[in-house]
């Protein structure tokens, strides 16, 4: 993609050398071919005006208009009425030739429904309440809130935040012991790296689930072990005797199962944490979007000396915004705020105002509302499409979230449903690639829904229904 600059164009940087014999036109000429030779300068790239190049480089504007001159007669430089100084067309040195050819890659298939999980609806980010939270935030914020500030976040919104998970997820929240991060990713790698400061080596993570908790935690040398998940979350027995002193799982909404953690074992899940001495850091990622089912309060506010409970905006907004919160146990608050602040100082400060603008005004919580209901009809699209296409295949895991568990015969393959799906310009995403390494269990798809219309979806299960069938001869 070419830059247009608009306006006053960035300098242009040309160095020029006063103590030597060479003429500075020499010398400007010289360094502008060679600035266009290199690539430097691209293809149709419009120059600084002679009047500012010269002021910018303290000579003569004659000597500038000499140059540009003398290097369109030479071909680097062409001049159009409204249009400016500019690179010509095929002025740059040809880049040399590789030495073995290499074959172009295949060009990935092209997709045209893509059920990838894990995705909101990027088209509904909701951009006049952003832009307006932003304005305001940039209007009203003091100076130094544009230093580095605390590290930690920005105490107006750790206290929106604390307020409003208190209220909306039964959290036990204080605005001291919330951090803000840069999405999830960013929450684990702090909230790991304090528990492995306690003493933890091992650390248990959810099978099926996220693989890249496991790859973390070894980055971070902690021990990574699966512990099975069932219809009522995560088994707690198994977890006790994996010998693990942490773990990572998603009790509101497991993913990719889409089961909720039983309140029985929520119960043992504490009990276990405080007889070990253990700690459980909860993904809180998509517990906004329940349908037909009351919500879940948040684990940490069953056990706030135990639980790092970590949120984000990127399901409920976009991923692309990289704003999320820790809400951490006073043992870790401290380490997980100094990690923090090595890590980055702090997260862009604008952006935590607004997001707190965003959520004091009301006009968060009336986006979420618009989008729980956008994805239950997308949601009853789905059921309704497998049911008349697909009758035989059971989906589950829909009382939240935007993503569902379809069943496949047991007969079928996985992969082979996935590549035969691919070839029809339909993405589908396997259990297999969330399983344990090595680990095997029914033949099921993640179906994610929340980014495709309610056309796409019908025309994507229509298109890949018979591929869900077992085949007699």
């Amino acid at each position: 993609m070419r830059v247009e600059w608009a306006g006053l164009s960035p300098e242009l940087l040309l160095p020029l050398d006063r103590d030597v014999a060479e003429p500075l036109r020499s010398q400007l000429e010289r360094e502008l071919r060679e600035a266009i030779r290199s690539g430097r300068l691209s293809a149709d790239e419009r120059l600084p005006s002679s009047r500012v190049l010269a002021r910018e480089l303290g000579v003569s504007r004659g000597l500038v208009l000499d140059c540009y001159t003398q290097l369109e007669a030479e071909g680097y430089l062409t001049a159009r009425g409204g249009s400016g100084t500019r690179v010509a067309a095929g002025a740059h040195m040809p880049s040399p030739a590789p030495a073995v050819p290499r074959p172009a890659p295949d060009p990935a298939p092209r997709i045209d429904v893509d059920f990838r999980p894990g995705l909101p609806d990027l088209g509904s980010f909701p951009r006049s309440d952003w832009v307006r939270a932003l304005r305001d935030a940039a209007r009203d914020a003091p100076d130094d809130a544009f230093g580095y500030g605390d590290g930690q976040g920005s105490p107006v919104l750790r206290t929106v935040l604390a307020s409003y998970l208190r209220r909306v997820r039964g959290a036990a929240a204080d605005p001291g012991h919330v951090v803000v991060c840069s999405g999830f990713q960013q929450g684990l790698n702090l909230a790991l790296r304090a528990v492995a400061a306690e003493g933890v080596e091992r650390v248990a993570v959810e099978d099926p689930g996220d693989g890249e908790h496991a790859v973390i935690a070894r980055r971070l040398g902690l021990e990574p072990v699966p512990v099975p998940v069932d219809a009522a979350g995560i088994d707690v027995e198994a977890l006790a005797a994996s010998g693990a002193r942490a773990v990572v799982l998603t009790p509101a909404h497991q993913s990719p199962t889409g089961c909720v953690l039983a309140p029985e074992r929520r119960q043992a899940l504490v009990a276990w944490a405080d007889a070990a001495d253990a700690f459980v850091v909860e993904d809180d990622y998509d517990a906004e979007f329940r349908y037909d089912r009351e919500p879940v309060g948040s684990l940490q506010g069953l056990a706030p000396d135990r639980v790092v409970s970590i949120g984000t905006v990127s399901k409920s907004l976009a991923p692309g915004l990289r704003l999320g919160w820790l809400v951490a146990p006073p043992r870790l608050a401290a380490r997980i705020v100094a990690e923090k602040h090595l890590d980055d100082r702090g997260s862009p400060a604008l952006d935590q105002l607004a997001l707190a603008t965003l959520i004091e005004s009301g006009r968060y919580d009336r986006h979420l509302r618009r989008m729980r209901a956008t994805y239950g009809r997308r949601r009853a699209t789905l059921v309704d499409a497998l049911g008349r296409h697909a009758p035989h295949v059971g989906l589950e895991g829909l009382a939240a979230g935007f993503h569902a568990v379809a069943r496949l015969p047991a007969s079928l393959d996985e992969e082979a449903v996935v590549a035969a799906a691919l070839g029809r310009s339909v993405g589908l995403y396997p259990m297999s690639r969330y399983r344990w390494p090595g680990h095997s269990g029914p033949p099921s798809l993640v179906l994610g829904f929340g980014n495709l219309t309610e056309s796409a979806i019908e025309r994507g299960i229509a298109r890949v229904a018979d591929l869900f069938a077992v085949h007699r001869t």
